[in-house]
This record gives structure tokens, sequence and C-alpha cells, in this order.
């Protein structure tokens, strides 16, 4: 059994930064796959970024290459998503969760993005990111 909590989430002007983290307080999240996830109101859940479990494989969705940053620190039990620049459209409830297959979908030899939502076996409650002026 793995019990997810993310923490982090605020309110934050446009070009901030954020450091999300997802930590287990039941379980090792080192024996999984961790994606982000997000969901803006009225809008479809989306995987943001996704660690393997081996940490061999990182992968982002286009929209915050350049700016987001996952992490995981297994001394800590905890993975982390860093968010630079932050702008209003990045508005969401984010919730981390974990996937004891790969968690993340090859596109192609170089490209790979977060495996669905329904892969995903254990998910945290969210936390909500505002990004607004």
């Amino acid at each position: 059994q793995l019990r997810l909590v993310e923490s982090g989430g605020a309110l934050v002007q446009p070009g901030g930064s954020l450091r999300l983290s997802c930590t287990a307080s039941e379980g090792t999240l080192y024996y999984y796959a961790i994606g982000w996830f997000r969901q803006a109101p009225g809008k479809e859940r989306e995987g943001v970024s996704c660690i393997t479990r081996g940490d061999d494989r990182l992968t982002y969705i286009d929209s915050v290459k350049g700016r987001f940053t996952i992490s995981r620190d297994n001394a800590k039990n905890t993975v982390f998503l860093q968010m630079n620049n932050l702008k209003p459209e990045d508005t969401a409830v984010y919730y981390c969760a974990a996937d004891l297959g790969p968690g993340v979908d090859m596109i192609n030899y170089d490209d790979s993005r977060c495996a669905p939502a329904k892969d995903f076996d254990y998910w945290g409650q969210g936390t909500q990111v505002t990004v607004s002026s």
C-alpha cells in the first residue's frame, strides 16, 4: 500500500517559482515510477512530468519543457517538481501518482511522455497552484 501526500501549492505571480513535493506517508517511492498530473477547471487531467522507477528517463509535456524539473530524493522518500517562470495557464490542481509499471510511454527512440493516468495505481489528494497577478 502506498499513501501519497502532495505539498507546496500556492498562489504565485506570473514569472514566479514553486516547488511541489510528493511524499509517501506509507510505503517507499523508490519502487515506483512517479508522475505529476494537473487538472484545470473544465479540462481533462494531463500528465505534466514523469520519472521512471530507475530515474533513467524523465519526461515533460511541451508546454513546461525548460521551465519544470522533476527529481527524486530517495533518502527523503520524496519526488519534487520544481516549477519556474510560472504562467497563468499553469493554474490547476496538481496531483502526484505512482505506477508499478514504467510510468512512461515511448513515442520514439528519444522522445517519451507520461503514461495515461489510468495506468497509475496510487494518487495523492492534490495541491492547488494558482498563477495570477
